[in-house]
């Protein structure tokens, strides 16, 4: 994601949060915060999505993703974690956590496809509607290598 990117992304962020990021907290993200890696995905030169993370240590934080209402339950966001999960373990990270809105049934659903579960609960999290957030994580576990040897778990 560049400052280019941001008035798609902007548009995304809009159509899919009650409370949208503004320019300035993805300005923050892409060019200040050395923790944060932010992503769009294009279709046909149009940004349909994005994701941004921060890597502390040896742990991912999933800290936003959206699809573009249009493109949506077509593996976009699918994709996104795929690639996520694939890198943090060929760098054999620990794990990956995120927050969501417990009323956020389609994207808990997606993420218990990865592994993710519920390890705690952040009390009034969204102050827009005082709702709570759920953790979820996902523990990173190497893929057993090709020879059948298992490499190291995480």
């Amino acid at each position: 994601m560049r400052p280019g990117d941001l008035d798609e992304v902007l548009a995304i962020e809009r159509a899919s949060f009650t409370m949208p990021w503004s320019r300035g907290a993805f300005l923050y993200e892409i060019e200040q915060n050395r923790v944060a890696r932010c992503l769009v995905v294009r279709e046909d030169g149009v940004i349909v999505g994005y994701m941004c993370v921060w890597e502390i240590a040896d742990e991912v934080h999933v800290t936003n993703i959206a699809i573009h209402p249009a493109y949506r339950r077509r593996g976009i966001a699918r994709n996104l974690l795929h690639g996520l999960v694939a890198n943090a373990r060929a760098r054999e990270l620990r794990m990956i956590v995120l927050e969501v809105r417990p009323s956020n049934h389609q994207a808990i659903a997606l993420y218990e496809s990865f592994n993710f579960r519920v390890t705690g609960r952040r009390r009034g999290y969204y102050y827009d509607t005082g709702e709570d957030a759920l953790v979820m994580e996902t523990r990173l576990a190497a893929v057993p290598s090709a020879a059948g040897g298992n490499q190291r778990a995480g």
